[in-house]
């Protein structure tokens, strides 16, 4: 069993996969745990012999062409219950069985607070300048009274909505099926796109990445907003268009950005992100929380186990469909 893109190396404590010895038909079972991203030819290497992988997110895309790498593999097990960078018909068409885990929907909307205070409060700067041996360089802005503008208004934007009430926010929202009526059952006011974009202090985007989503903030976009404005992506990097956002920052036409989503991840070493200085950006952390771990990793294991008894006939109808994708 081939392990992906364990980054805190917590894979091998956090799963038990003990429970999984009491099953004959994963007796022989063996656990190829990898800690760093492999680059393509480690990862034809690794995917050649495996049977069983186990995907974190979408840390390594699974595309037809990197599955055919992997002529044993015959179940693939996501972290999370969606995952856009598995070829889902691609496993199908293969007889790989995808299966996917439950987890908290509340910590990433936790981050985006957190990149939204050290933007506001320039912690990030004045942390760094205390260490330097400076004192209060910087200015902050108050967020009660400001307005957020909440693109995108699911779980996660609800969320987000909600907190920036309780900071005394004027919160409004947009997406391109968003109601009236939904926008008040979360207690705030829908407006159209330009509005929120040229009106909000804060913009921070909830959406899924698809056809219709990606690119919603180019150029035209990030021209409606105030030079003082911050921008927030916690959901996918493809939502807006990376090189006219870092022309926007470089050229003071936006006040910052905070971001854990990227179009390439891992970032590139020499990404001109990893140096602007009106950033807050973080490795895509948004779901990395131990709770979160623990029952990802808990379920990982309980799918291996019912799908391996489920090929064995000895599964309930429960465990057969136990979170397929």
């Amino acid at each position: 069993m081939l392990v992906l893109d364990d980054y805190q190396d917590v894979a091998r404590t956090l799963a038990p996969w003990n429970e999984l010895a009491a099953i004959p038909e994963l007796a022989d079972l063996t656990l190829d745990v990898r800690t760093s991203h492999l680059d393509a030819g480690e990862l034809k290497a690794a995917l050649s012999s495996a049977d069983v992988v186990v995907a974190m997110r979408e840390r390594t895309p699974l595309p037809r062409e990197v599955l055919e790498q992997a002529p044993n593999l015959k179940l693939l097990v996501t972290t999370g219950m969606r995952n856009a960078s598995i070829d889902i018909e691609a496993c199908r068409a293969r007889g790989i069985e995808v299966r996917g885990t439950e987890g908290l929907r509340t910590s990433t909307a936790e981050l985006t607070w957190g990149l939204i205070l050290a933007l506001g409060r320039q912690i990030c700067a004045e942390d760094r300048g205390v260490r330097d041996g400076g004192w209060q360089r910087t200015i902050g802005f108050e967020l009660s009274g400001a307005r957020l503008g909440v693109i995108g208004l699911g779980n996660l934007g609800a969320a987000v909505a909600r907190i920036g009430m309780a900071f005394g926010m004027n919160v409004v929202a947009w997406s391109q099926n968003l109601t009236a009526e939904r926008a008040a059952e979360v207690g705030v006011a829908r407006v159209e796109k330009e509005q929120l974009l040229s009106t909000s202090v804060i913009v921070s985007l909830h959406l899924k990445l698809s056809d219709r989503t990606a690119g919603v903030i180019g150029a035209t976009e990030l021209a409606l907003m105030k030079p003082t404005a911050y921008l927030i992506n916690t959901s996918r990097g493809p939502l807006v268009d990376e090189a006219a956002l870092i022309a926007a920052l470089r050229e003071g036409r936006i006040g910052g950005a905070g971001l854990d989503v990227f179009d390439i991840e891992p970032l590139p070493a020499d990404h001109p992100l990893r140096s602007l200085p009106n950033t807050v950006v973080t490795p895509h952390i948004g779901y990395v929380t131990g709770a979160t771990y623990e029952i990802w990793w808990r379920h990982v294991v309980e799918d291996i186990a019912a799908w391996a008894r489920a090929r064995a006939g000895r599964g309930e109808a429960d465990d057969a469909g136990l979170r397929r994708l």
